[in-house]
């Protein structure tokens, strides 16, 4: 089986959905699809969501109206028949109306979650009786029965699977099965989320449970570019990935993978194919195990980052002194991303500032502390990059813009700088010039 994800902008209109319909009926075999919310909906519940903790009775019921309105659009369009557009209108007042019931209770985090997890439900179920009513035979999965997910770094895939098993030969058996992306039942047994973007996240969990051929994740661009395409000309998608390298530039900023994505597949060595919803014929994307060359491969960056500068003439070099400044992050579970040291200092960055004044408290106990916000981290990224010898090219980098920081050496594949966010485009088109000089050459 394979498992296709479909993004927010794939399925946000009747066209959309049509296409989607299309693109699944032209893939062989049986296929499981995750599915997001319908594009801007989210944002839609998050406002909700906002207004039921405040207690805005009067904007809960202009965003309820808003969302009705936002799929009635969609609904007309994509049902000819009106006996199908009621009992789809059926469906859609269902759920709203319990979005209403849980905007009247008293607010707690997983009513927050109940509600921002709604559009995947009534897309999901939109997609399905659409199907149905075309007679492409499909069963509608609910997430919630089997998205066992108590640890967001190390989801437990067996245990999801054996769920998802359970459901699936509940009922005589589909080529075709529809279920939400995002949502997750957490440690407590109450809904949860799997953060936003997640609905990546919930597809390769899933084909790690489930052991799919393969997952393919359809978007709105031709699979993961060597550089953020909405700053930088002249980009184009990488044919081919590893798993390591991917994971690098999802965890770095590249726009088109949630961070966690890989993790779960690495191990079950299942390829991901990054496509292109509106050009399904495009080759996109493939991660896999395979590297089929060495060196560079993309850029991305990652934004909101927080440098933290710890400078002590007493301490830096006695015994035990990092173990102490890491025990503090560690004490507030904030990760640190890149980290250079000198003799008598040490930075380091953050992408979590939530506990970021009680951090500083206790780094003050070790020496005089410097705190620079607003910073982004550039990740070049490729198999064998430190051995490449087009890579010192990077470091001309340095006579254009003012470079924070420079993580190098600590993995093979990857090269970090820090900058200052207000340098970051112009540091992401000058890389892109010098280190895909060839390339850059050849297109314009």
């Amino acid at each position: 089986m394979k498992v296709l994800k479909f993004g927010g902008t794939s399925v946000g209109s009747a066209e959309n959905i049509r296409n989607v319909s299309s693109i699944i009926q032209n893939i062989e075999g049986g296929k499981l699809l995750v599915l997001s919310a319908m594009s801007g909906v989210t944002n839609l519940l998050v406002e909700l969501s906002s207004n039921v903790e405040q207690g805005d009775k009067f904007k809960i019921d202009e965003i309820l109206e808003d969302l009705f309105i936002r799929h009635e659009q969609e609904i007309e369009n994509l049902f000819n028949s009106v006996e199908d557009r009621n009992e789809v209108f059926d469906i859609l007042q269902s759920e709203l109306s319990e979005l209403r019931n849980i905007a009247s209770q008293e607010f707690s985090k997983e009513n927050e979650c109940r509600i921002l997890t709604t559009g995947e439900t009534i897309l999901t179920k939109i997609f399905s009786f659409y199907l149905t009513k075309n007679n492409i035979s499909n069963r509608w999965l609910n997430a919630r029965d089997f998205m066992q997910v108590a640890n967001l770094e190390n989801p437990d895939t067996e245990l999801v699977g054996n769920l998802l098993q359970n459901q699936l030969n509940s009922q005589a058996e589909e080529s075709i099965y529809i279920t939400q992306g995002f949502v997750r039942i957490n440690d407590l047994g109450e809904i949860s989320t799997l953060n936003r973007g997640g609905s990546d996240f919930t597809a390769t969990i899933i084909g790690a449970a489930i052991n799919a051929s393969e997952i393919q994740i359809w978007t709105d661009i031709n699979g993961l570019h060597n550089n953020d395409p909405r700053v930088v000309e002249n980009t184009f998608p990488v044919a081919q990935l590893s798993f390591e390298e991917a994971a690098e530039l999802a965890y770095f900023g590249a726009k088109i993978l949630h961070p966690q994505t890989i993790s779960p597949v690495i191990d079950k060595n299942i390829p991901v194919f990054l496509k292109n919803t509106f050009k399904p014929s495009d080759p996109g994307t493939c991660i896999s195990a395979i590297s089929e060359t060495k060196g560079l491969k993309a850029i991305s960056a990652k934004d909101n980052i927080t440098a933290i500068k710890i400078k002590s003439n007493r301490m830096l070099m006695a015994h035990g002194f990092l173990r102490k400044i890491f025990e503090v992050f560690d004490k507030y579970e904030t990760a640190i991303d890149m980290i250079t040291t000198s003799e008598i200092a040490i930075s380091l960055t953050i992408d979590n500032v939530a506990n970021l004044e009680p951090i500083l408290s206790e780094l003050t106990t070790y020496g005089e502390i410097s705190v620079d916000r607003d910073h982004s981290i550039i990740c070049v990224v490729g198999e064998g990059l430190i051995d490449d010898r087009g890579t010192p090219r990077l470091f001309e980098i340095l006579d254009d813009v003012p470079v924070r920081m420079i993580s190098y050496g600590g993995s093979n594949n990857n090269i970090s700088l820090l900058v200052d966010t207000k340098y970051k485009t112009a540091a992401l088109q000058n890389l892109n010039k010098k280190l895909f000089r060839r390339a850059f050459e050849a297109i314009v």
